[in-house]
């Protein structure tokens, strides 16, 4: 499996608990523009609406301008592809309070592209700076060695 974009800021700011795989719908000139890496998912979220998950504002832009419809918006909502047992276990997490459900990384696994999502509780500005102190630690101890 090979990586095509990645969340960081979700592993800093939040705390994942659970992940899952998704396949995301998309049309055949983003499915290029996804496999030449020209994906983000930073700031990007997942919503369950009458029983069916959706990506909200991931940027997938166009991998050849001229070749797009010209009303193609490349922060467009994207149905994600789950079980139906899935899309209710994370219903009834995406509604406990404090829980999230956030898009990690996206790869490909066996030609297709997959999505990896995550629950996540939302970290406190203490944590957050915690985190960064062991990062620092770890750093530093890896310099010595």
């Amino acid at each position: 499996m090979s990586d095509i974009a990645f969340n960081k800021r979700a592993g800093f700011d939040y705390e994942i608990s659970e992940k899952f795989e998704a396949g995301i719908e998309l049309l055949g000139f983003e499915v290029k523009a996804v496999k030449s890496g020209r994906v983000n998912v930073a700031g990007s979220y997942v919503t369950i609406r009458n029983g069916q998950a959706w990506l909200l504002n991931a940027d997938i832009p166009p991998y050849q301008t001229n070749n797009t419809p010209a009303d193609y918006d490349s922060k467009r909502t994207r149905k994600l592809l789950l079980k139906k047992s899935e899309i209710k276990y994370l219903t009834g997490k995406s509604q406990e309070k404090g829980l999230t459900i956030l898009p990690l990384r996206v790869y490909l696994r066996r030609g297709l592209i997959k999505l990896e999502l995550g629950i996540g509780r939302s970290r406190k500005k203490r944590d957050k700076r915690e985190v960064i102190r062991k990062r620092e630690v770890e750093r530093e101890l890896a310099r010595h060695i």
